[in-house]
Formats: C-alpha cells, sequence, structure tokens
C-alpha cells in the first residue's frame, strides 16, 4: 500500500518563553561537587516537605533481574523527583539553555530504554515542549497503535511517516523529541536530526529485556513472539535489532551510558537511576558536546 499520510498535528514553529536570569556559580558548584553529591542522592524516597518545589511528577519503569528469574520491576509511580535532584537540574538547565540557541533535542536509543520518560524530564526543566514522534505518527493514521500500523500497512510506510514527522520537527525550535528505536536506521533521519542535538540513552539490553517483557510486547511489533521462554526470546531478538542499528546509534552527538552512570554511583543495577539523575548527566554531556 503506497498510501502516504501527511502530519496533520498543528506544532508550534516557536516557543517563546521568558528567559530565565542566571545563577552562574551553580554550574560551577556542581562541577566541582556534583559527582559526590549526586552520587548520595536517594533513589526512590519521597521525602518531599510542602516548602520544596515540584517540577512534576514521573513514571519510570525499569525491570531488574538475575539471571532469568522474573522481573522485579522499580517504578517510580507518580512520585515526584527528589529535592535535591530537581534543584540541581534546574540549575544545569538555567546554566545550558541560552547556549542550545534553541535547538532541538533528539533522544535516540533501543525500546524500551525510556526516552519518552526522560524526555519529559528534560522538556519540563528546559522550559522545551516535548514531542514523541511515535505518538504523532499513530494520530496521522487516525489513531492507530504502532503495532497496528506495521500490521495493517508494513513497516516502509511506518518509516515514510517517521521520516515526515522528522522533517516537520526539525524545521522548529525548542524542542526535546522522544524518537521511535528504529528512527536511526535511515541517513535521511540524521540529516533532520543533526539539526538539532541528539542523544543516545545506551542502556545494557538485559536491562531492557526484562523491562519490555514486565510491560508486554503487544505495543512492541518488532518483539512479538509465538512461545517459549520470553526472556532468551526477547534478549536475542535485542541483540540482533541492536548489531543492525549499533553504528547508526553510535551517529548520535552525545552518548549517556546507564551502565557507567550505575558504575559511577556504585549501583548494581541501571533500575536505581531516576529520570532526574539520568536528566541530569543527559544534561552535562550535552554541555560537554557544546564546549568541543
Amino acid at each position: 500500500m503506497e498510501t502516504r499520510v501527511s502530519l496533520g498535528v498543528k506544532l508550534p514553529t516557536r516557543i517563546n518563553s521568558e528567559k530565565i536570569a542566571l545563577k552562574p556559580s551553580s554550574l560551577q558548584f556542581f562541577r566541582n561537587h556534583g559527582e559526590q553529591r549526586l552520587s548520595q542522592l536517594p533513589v526512590s524516597r519521597n521525602l518531599l516537605s510542602k516548602r520544596r518545589r515540584v517540577y512534576g511528577p514521573v513514571i519510570f519503569k525499569v525491570s531488574c533481574s538475575s539471571e532469568h528469574s522474573p522481573a522485579s520491576t522499580v517504578e517510580t509511580r507518580s512520585v515526584p523527583a527528589s529535592f535535591d535532584e530537581s534543584k540541581i537540574i534546574k540549575n544545569i538547565s538555567e546554566e545550558i539553555e541560552p547556549y542550545l540557541n534553541g535547538r532541538c533535542i533528539y533522544l535516540v536509543g533501543m525500546m524500551g530504554s525510556g526516552k519518552t520518560t526522560v524526555g519529559k524530564v528534560l522538556s519540563e526543566a528546559l522550559g522545551y515542549s516535548f514531542y514523541d514522534c511515535d505518538k504523532l505518527i499513530e494520530e496521522t493514521v487516525g489513531g492507530s497503535t504502532v503495532a497496528e500500523i506495521f500490521k495493517l500497512y508494513g513497516e516502509s510506510f511506518f518509516r515514510e511517516n517517521e521520516t515526515e514527522v522528522l522533517h516537520k520537527l526539525s524545521s522548529m525550535q525548542r524542542l526535546v523529541v522522544s524518537t521511535g528505536g528504529g528512527a536511526v536506521v535511515r541517513p535521511i533521519n540524521w540529516r533532520h536530526m543533526h539539526k538539532g542535538i541528539s542523544v543516545w540513552l545506551d542502556v545494557p539490553l538485559e536491562a531492557l529485556a526484562q523491562r519490555i517483557i514486565a510491560d508486554g510486547t503487544n505495543s512492541r511489533p518488532l518483539i512479538r513472539y509465538e512461545s517459549g521462554d520470553p526472556y532468551s526470546k526477547t534478549m536475542k531478538r535485542l541483540s540482533n535489532l541492536f548489531e543492525e542499528r549499533g553504528e547508526a546509534y553510535a551517529n548520535a552527538n552525545v552518548r549517556v551510558s546507564f551502565g557507567n552512570m550505575a558504575a559511577k554511583r556504585g549501583f548494581k543495577d541501571v533500575c536505581n537511576l531516576t529520570p532526574t539523575v539520568i536528566g541530569i548527566e543527559v544534561l552535562l554531556q550535552i554541555e560537554k558536546f557544546l564546549k568541543k
């Protein structure tokens, strides 16, 4: 089927927001003391007092387990980020935002890597608008889910519309965009994303497999299977996908390794990383990229 669906979602050409006054000392303090301080942040405590500023609830699930045992899911269900985390990410975003010069941020990575959740955290901190490419494509195809689009029209149809969405978004400013896991395979998509800053959320495949199993595979058209051990089949499929896409992900301007983050903070599992801590790392890596 050769049908093309035009993007019918109204997107702002520019988000006009008042510039936030800079605090020159805050980021320098974090550079000097941030690693030690960040490593001591509570992982999932809900200790907010009424005086503490909250930047909105987040929901982030990463499944953790050992060997092939059933996944245990760590979830911050409607729990705001801790006071220290929110303060740090807000200070860093205020420092970096002017140097972004309105450029969009594109999050790439394997399915289940948390692009949507982390993207919402970043957009809130920066005062950017957030868009999920998969959701935009679903809206253009009359509300059909990604899985339904794959089934009815095929992957090529989906990829064509994905490219069209990225093309339209690339002409705008001040956006954080969550891309689909396979968006990186088409060179033309990189041409669009390189108008902004691309960030690869690099998550260990084992953690991805456990999360996907816990969430279910019905919404993942490239992971569905008929029978057999869910973990081994999911790991095999993820490994094949990563082998196909690994070099493409490396085209991103910035790489954020969840494994390295967890190791630096003494965590045995990446599930201990909160979305806000990941967002902080993304902003710090973007700062390094901007300084090159």
